[in-house]
């Protein structure tokens, strides 16, 4: 015969409703009952019971919270598109979205959107989050009261996140290096790095991989200098124009993230379109106009719209199962864009 909820209740000398808790993770149960719980599931064997659960979330409703630095980003509406076609396509099982944008990334502004994003009785949170120590603890404090996070477009190091939806960073690295010396044709280069932010778990990543594939290469390549634009078209029009003035030798601008329409700016308004690899990512608006315009050489995308679907899928089948997915990193495809196939 099947172990019930009721036979769990009866060996810890707890309530239904307190083994329910904990199997939902609601919060609210001492931690040390809530592991005397979850050791007698395993140990009797306990299986919920998926028809029943699904029933059950037909009455209670889900809502999960998703936190994103969207503002003057056009990169994330591809991810806001993916979320919202899985909140339709689960809306029958009473799952709702709030989704709470911000601009840039300053880790007291993304700590305290999780802060109030948790504060309103979500059941989940999803975040592309900064991966700084203030943020990471924010994110455990939420995992404690009983709500799961999942990481989606960046990761996060040193937190208890459910799984990540995303880009393999180091490999779209790897892959923007392999693009140069192909494109440069042996020669070495001397290479501008304009990142989103050194906060970004997967900006740094898209750095770090571009390098370790450049120190493979026989010709010569040298990171010239590293400047920051906060995804902010403006700032990376003034940074790359600052930086272009005072390395008159560059030949490669490698653009980790957003503000690609400032740094294109800066480089027609030197004179250098054309002259210049210029790599990026993401399939946006702005890049498809220089792509086609021959400013950007190349975009590499990273399929923003899966990102986003496959994210809250995966949270309402956690939410509904209780079992954790079964890999803790789910990457979507690297795809490279040219003037060709734009």
């Amino acid at each position: 015969m099947a172990v019930t909820i009721r036979d769990i209740a009866r060996a810890a000398g707890v309530s239904r409703g307190t083994v329910d808790r904990v199997l939902n993770r609601r919060g609210g149960v001492r931690p040390e009952l809530e592991d005397r719980i979850r050791a007698l599931i395993a140990e009797m064997g306990y299986t919920p019971n998926r028809a029943g659960k699904v029933l059950a979330s037909l009455k209670k409703p889900m809502r999960i919270g998703c936190l994103l630095p969207s503002v003057g980003n056009d990169f994330f509406d591809g991810i806001i598109r993916g979320l919202r076609r899985a909140e339709r396509e689960l809306s029958d099982y009473g799952v709702s979205l709030e989704i709470l944008q911000v601009k840039g990334f300053d880790p007291a502004v993304h700590a305290g959107a999780l802060k109030k994003l948790a504060q309103r009785k979500v059941n989940a949170l999803c975040a592309a989050t900064v991966d700084v120590l203030p943020v990471r603890r924010t994110v455990n404090a939420v995992i404690a009261r009983g709500i799961p996070v999942a990481a989606v477009n960046s990761d996060l190091s040193g937190t208890g996140r459910l799984f990540y939806v995303g880009c393999n960073y180091l490999q779209s690295g790897r892959t923007a290096a392999g693009l140069l010396r192909l494109m440069r044709g042996g020669r070495g280069a001397e290479i501008l790095v304009v990142t989103g932010s050194r906060n970004m778990q997967g900006h740094n990543r898209r750095i770090a991989g571009f390098i370790q594939e450049l120190k493979k290469q026989p010709a010569p390549f040298h990171i010239a200098k590293i400047v920051e634009s906060v995804d902010d078209c403006e700032i990376a029009y003034r940074r790359t124009l600052q930086a272009l003035d005072v390395l008159p030798r560059v030949d490669c601008v490698y653009v980790t993230s957003g503000g690609v329409a400032g740094v294109c700016r800066a480089v027609c308004e030197k004179g250098l379109a054309g002259r210049l690899t210029v790599l990026t990512f993401d399939d946006v608006p702005a890049t498809r106009r220089f792509v086609r315009d021959g400013v950007i050489s190349a975009t590499i995308c990273q399929e923003p719209f899966e990102q986003g679907y496959r994210s809250v899928k995966l949270l309402y089948e956690f939410l509904v199962n209780g079992k954790k997915p079964e890999k803790s990193r789910y990457y979507t495809d690297t795809v490279i864009k040219i003037r060709q196939n734009l």
